[in-house]
């Protein structure tokens, strides 16, 4: 096809919208088009689709700078998880499949209490497997990941989502529906395969960066679909995980669900235009879905980013003597249960359980005064938060 013509549509607002490309250049201008694509720009995995192809990515049309993969690789504190980032992400992840939980419920949750309803127990889930993940010698094998499905969804599940006895995978076949049949999951004969070949892809190194990589890791699982329920919690969980083994330990301070969440429409489109496109050119190109997530998801990681300046201040502090060791677990406890929120003297209490009010007060007041924390007046409450 003319040079013209393929710059035209390959710099289109809708360049990743294969059906409107169509609409607009015609029909065979987008066979040239994408017959370009495969043979010059396409980047293929090892990762197939249900044909047994390859499936594929642009890597021309993905914007992930220095600045957005900074955020993931901060480190917080020697805490495993964020206490604050954890209510958000099980809360955000359960409401992104419409199960409701209530912060109140989860936060009994996250404080040791036992779970009394069904939407309690799928909350525990999220939090069992969420400590799975966190504990860096838990590596991605078949075993473990079952062993995740089991911790954070298959336990919990009504009696006809459960997997049958001695099976990793579902025994039939399984629909996402809408108001059409939006996808069907790979026939559950070819599942051990499918699972197989991805975690060898997950554990070998293609080149490819690996922030984009954790993003086809979490699309292909939904792809896959290999469980009768849970299958999104399962992807989200499985991209958090393989950061943390890479090494990105402070994923865990950042609820990325409550971020697909505040887009869960765009979340869902992506996944169906990923689809949609697959029908016009036959190539699973993954592009859209990893446009829309560093787009809405990874671009607002640089606003919970860690807070570097404090942080200096801080270990500054430490060396010179001015922090005690009960202040640095304080400190350390702020970032891991609030990160950049707020919070009160009486919150901090509570929450932390192991201080007087009265060491809460000096330990708060002392940073304050140190440029680590800023106060803001409402009314008779003061609330802190770190700089």
């Amino acid at each position: 096809m003319e040079l013209k013509t393929f710059t035209e549509m390959f710099s289109d607002k809708n360049a990743l919208d294969f059906n409107k490309l169509k609409y607009k250049f015609g029909e065979e201008n987008l066979a040239g088009y994408l017959g370009t694509l495969n043979d010059s720009f396409y980047h293929k995995l090892t990762l197939l689709d249900f044909k047994g192809k390859p499936i594929a990515l642009l890597p021309a049309k993905i914007n992930l700078t220095a600045q957005l993969t900074k955020a993931l690789a901060a480190s917080y504190s020697s805490e495993k998880y964020g206490i604050q980032a954890m209510e958000d992400e099980i809360i955000s992840t359960l409401s992104i499949e419409q199960i409701d939980s209530s912060r109140e419920s989860v936060r009994k949750i996250l404080n040791g209490g036992a779970p009394e309803t069904s939407n309690e127990n799928k909350a525990y889930g999220i939090k069992r497997g969420l400590d799975f993940i966190a504990e860096p010698a838990n590596k991605i094998t078949e075993e473990n990941l079952y062993q995740l499905f089991r911790l954070a969804v298959g336990d919990f599940l009504d009696d006809e989502d459960r997997l049958m006895p001695e099976h990793k995978y579902r025994h039939d076949a399984v629909y996402v529906v809408g108001q059409n049949i939006e996808h069907q999951g790979i026939s559950y004969q070819l599942l051990p395969e499918y699972i197989v070949n991805m975690i060898d892809y997950i554990q070998m190194d293609d080149g490819l960066d690996q922030v984009i990589k954790s993003i086809i890791i979490h699309y292909y699982f939904a792809y896959l679909h290999p469980y009768f329920d849970g299958n999104g919690r399962m992807a989200r969980l499985l991209q958090l995980w393989y950061l943390v083994q890479i090494g990105y330990t402070s994923s865990l301070f950042i609820p990325f669900s409550a971020f697909i969440n505040e887009t869960k429409g765009l979340y869902y489109k992506a996944f169906t235009l990923t689809s949609n496109n697959s029908k016009v050119s036959e190539i699973l190109d993954v592009t859209p879905f990893a446009s829309y997530f560093i787009d809405n998801v990874l671009t607002k990681l640089q606003k919970k980013a860690e807070p570097t300046n404090a942080l200096k201040k801080f270990n500054n502090l430490l060396q010179t003597g001015k922090i005690t060791a009960k202040e640095k677990d304080l400190f350390h406890y702020v970032l891991s249960a609030y990160g950049t929120n707020e919070f009160s003297t009486k919150q901090l209490e509570k929450d932390y359980k192991n201080a007087a009010y009265a060491t809460i007060r000096n330990f708060v007041l002392k940073l304050e005064s140190e440029g680590l924390l800023s106060s803001q007046k409402y009314g008779n409450r003061i609330r802190y938060k770190v700089k």
